[in-house]
């Protein structure tokens, strides 16, 4: 039996951008499932916020941590 080990490490505050990770989910479905969990949680989309910002939003605390 084989078992398939997932990480997603994040580098920290500030180094988030918009459209981070778009061209990782065609090929790794497991992300929009991730983020679909997250914003379904967190009562916003998150994917949206990754994808669209604004940035303004993006960068503050709130919302990088």
């Amino acid at each position: 039996m084989s078992i398939e080990k997932i990480a997603f490490v994040f580098p920290g505050q500030g180094s988030q951008s918009l459209n981070m990770l778009a061209s990782f989910v065609e090929h790794e479905p497991i992300i929009q499932e991730v983020f679909a969990q997250v914003s379904s949680f967190l009562g916003y989309d998150a994917w949206q916020l990754c994808q669209k910002g604004p940035a303004e939003t993006l960068n503050k605390t709130i919302y990088t941590h």
